[in-house]
């Protein structure tokens, strides 16, 4: 083969691959959404004049071609591999692993996020359980990289200034440590949260601070679907799925969980979640506002209302044994001007439980 026909099979091949994924890219269907990032994709920019003479048309036609090539989880996936693999890379996105488990830095400790949910949980106390409620509790969940970053030179929050200055911002609680209940295989390898099964201790912990015994006599159940994290996806990485566990006994079996947002009941455990985006929301049905659990077999009348993010979703049931009722709010979602509307406070205990990771990044803390 002569160098002439060398060169032009190199530039025929380049030809072929350059178009054809151009055409593939222009006939294949716009895809809504990336399951593996979770996250809407970009859709075609609007073209008008406007757009083109302000130059939006162009920056949003380059982030639709990016979240729209072909095979783009596929090239995700090989340039992840060599980062970490190839290049020696400690992170990519953010995400690094280290024994099997993936996390996401959160660094540097954002004072004002921690001044900001202080202030929310600050407002809720004064406005309404103040002079209305029993006695409030305040814990902190620590996030996996509580035990993986600074410990394989990672930068690292500093998680005792954190605690120390939402401690000292919130007076008006106690504290209820639980860090020294919690090791890192208490969490999934390839998400954030913690794995119900691995927190009877930290639930019968939380109970006997507030007051309450639990017998913490579960049956362990576990779900067939395998269970791909949120860092599987923003990793990009092969990485072998998790095991879904949940728990039952006579408490929830026999429970009752009323959804205000749709004012309907709903099953502790929603198996059909197992089988979406995000399986963790199993838990409670994921992301809800304001929930209440009844137990239907309580032989007190005690309640207790939580303010909580996700971690709470699979702690919740757990306390359930020791209350007549567990109100669960989610402020992230419902403003806290509006709880009067919704609940009556009047003589129930108080827990916040939040994780370093929402309380880090509290902007969403309404």
């Amino acid at each position: 083969m002569t160098e002439k026909i060398k060169n032009i099979t190199l530039v025929v091949i380049t030809a072929v691959f350059l178009f054809g994924f151009l055409l593939w890219g222009i006939i294949k269907p716009t895809d809504k959404e990336s399951l593996s990032e979770r996250r809407p994709l970009a859709e075609f920019p609007s073209l008008s004049a406007d757009t083109v003479f302000s130059g939006s048309f162009m920056t949003d036609f380059e982030k639709y071609t990016l979240d729209q090539f072909p095979l783009r989880d596929s090239f995700r996936t090989v340039k992840a591999i060599t980062a970490f693999y190839v290049f020696g890379q400690k992170d990519n996105n953010d995400i690094y692993i280290k024994d099997g488990f993936a996390s996401k830095l959160d660094y540097p400790l954002n004072e004002e996020s921690i001044d900001h949910a202080a202030s929310r949980f600050n407002y809720v106390y004064e406005r309404y359980l103040k002079d209305n409620c029993g006695k409030v509790y305040i814990s902190v969940i620590p996030d996996k990289n509580f035990f993986m970053a600074e410990q394989n030179g990672y930068p690292s929050l500093d998680y005792d200034k954190l605690i120390a200055d939402l401690r000292a911002e919130t007076d008006f609680a106690e504290y209820i440590n639980i860090t020294h209940l919690l090791e890192l295989s208490d969490y999934y390898c390839t998400d954030s949260h913690w794995r119900q099964e691995k927190i009877t201790d930290v639930a019968k912990f939380l109970a006997e601070k507030m007051g309450v015994s639990l017998s913490g006599d579960f049956e362990s159940n576990r779900v067939d679907a395998p269970f791909h994290g949120v860092y599987y996806g923003q990793s990009a990485l092969p990485l072998p799925a998790d095991e879904l566990y949940y728990l039952e006994d006579d408490v929830l079996k026999n429970c009752k969980v009323y959804d205000l947002e749709t004012d309907s009941y709903i099953p502790v455990y929603n198996l059909e979640k197992t089988e979406e985006k995000d399986p963790y929301e199993m838990y409670l049905s994921g992301s809800k506002s304001l929930l209440t659990l009844e137990n239907t077999k309580a032989d007190t009348d005690k309640e207790l209302i939580i303010f909580r993010d996700s971690f709470g979703s699979s702690l919740a049931p757990l306390l359930l044994e020791g209350y007549a009722k567990i109100t669960l709010v989610d402020i992230r979602y419902l403003s806290p001007e509006l709880l009067s509307n919704f609940i009556d406070f009047n003589g129930q205990d108080v827990l916040f439980i939040y994780s370093t990771s929402v309380l880090n990044n509290s902007i969403m803390i309404k």
